[in-house]
Formats: C-alpha cells, structure tokens, sequence
C-alpha cells in the first residue's frame, strides 16, 4: 500500500498538475485579449498521444504496473488510473497547444511529430534521454509557433520579425503566414509546457522491492 508523500502525489498532485496542462493546452485568447475560447483536441492530437504514451512505456518514463496491478488496493488502482487519462487527455492537448490551428503548418507540426514519435519508439530511449529529447522537441515548437509565427503576423515585430523574414527568405518560394496571438498566449503555452515536463518528472516509479513482491505473489495465485 502506497502511504506519505508518494500516496499524496499520486492522488493529489499528479492529476492536478496534468489537468491543468489539459485545460491550458486547450486555452485559446483572442488576438486582441478579449475573446476566450476551449478548443478540444482534433483526432490527430489523440493519435499522437497514444504514440507518446507508448514511447514513454518504452523507455520506463511511464510504468503502468507502478499505477495499476493486482498488488495495489482497488482504491490505489482507481488513483492510478485518474493518473493515466488525465497523462493522456494531457498529452493530446499539449500537441494541441504546440500546433498550430490551420494551414499548411499544421500538417507539418503533425507530420514532424509523427516521424520524431516512431521513430523515438524504435530507438528505445531510457528515461532520462527521453526527458530530455521531449524538452528539446516541445520547445522547438513552441519557439516556431509562439515566437516565429507570431513575429511573422506581427506589423511591429521589430528585430523578431526582420530576422525570421530573413532566415525564410529562399527557404520556400512562397511567404510562409504568420499566425496572430494574444501577448499573454506564449506566456500560458510556456507555462502549459514546463507544467507537462514537472509532471513526467514526477511520474512513480516501480521500485526493486515492489517488483521482487509483484513476482513472489505470482506462485500463491496458482494455488
């Protein structure tokens, strides 16, 4: 039986932080500040969660056994299992906060994750290289989408804007679109972002004594 802080974390902290990741990641403001709007996740986004979901099973980031399993309580199971949908509804509407909404960018944002997710799950990654892929892989988007893309809409981007301008120019034969935000947008999404990663951070792990107890329990079932 789980007890003390892992009990508390696990119940408490880990399903708080992930539902706020989903409502953040959904969060969308009107360009102008006013206008606020819940955008659930598209189809692609759930698909793209159950591809991370499993790369994190891959690598030992996430242990399903260490949330559910017969040698856990029907209420430490029930815990467990709130983690589980909120990591997922999480996940789907942290791919949602990093796409953007439209365009042909969006297909690429989606492709991008596509490749990068199967292609982590044959690698086989352990835990702590995972963890640091994804900060390097989610912060490239939000640097695309919250700071690139919205320099581009921006009339008075400033230095932001002539940068970005300059490093497309020759890249692609028609002007890329930018996408126009709200100035506290990047702010949520960066804060959506770093409360995703505390969250994996903060993921049980199946400890050796609890999978020495998992085994021996295995011979008194067949009795």
């Amino acid at each position: 039986m789980i007890t003390g802080p892992s009990a508390a974390r696990e119940a408490f902290v880990l399903p708080l932080v992930l539902l706020t990741v989903a409502g953040a990641g959904g969060l969308r403001l009107a360009p102008d500040g006013v206008g606020l709007s819940f955008v659930p996740p598209p189809l692609i986004a759930l698909v793209l969660a159950v591809l991370l979901l499993g790369v994190m099973v891959r690598a030992g980031l996430l242990v399903p056994s260490a949330l559910m399993g017969d040698h856990r309580t029907a209420i430490e199971n029930v815990s467990g299992a709130v983690v589980l949908l909120t990591l997922f509804a999480a996940s789907a509407q942290l791919f949602t906060c990093l796409t953007p909404d439209a365009g042909i960018l969006r297909l690429l944002f989606n492709l991008f994750f596509v490749f990068l997710l199967w292609n982590t799950l044959a690698a086989q990654p352990d835990r702590t290289r995972l963890l640091r892929s994804l900060v390097v892989v989610f912060g490239w988007a939000y640097v695309i989408r919250y700071i690139a893309l919205a320099a581009l809409a921006d009339p008075q981007g400033g230095w932001t804007r002539r940068i970005v301008t300059a490093l497309l120019e020759g890249a692609s034969s028609a002007p890329v679109a930018g996408e126009a935000m709200a100035p506290l947008a990047g702010y949520v999404a960066f804060a959506t972002v770093a409360l995703y990663m505390v969250a994996l951070v903060l993921l049980p792990r199946l400890r050796a004594g609890e999978s020495v107890a998992i085994v021996t329990r295995a011979p008194d079932a067949l009795e």
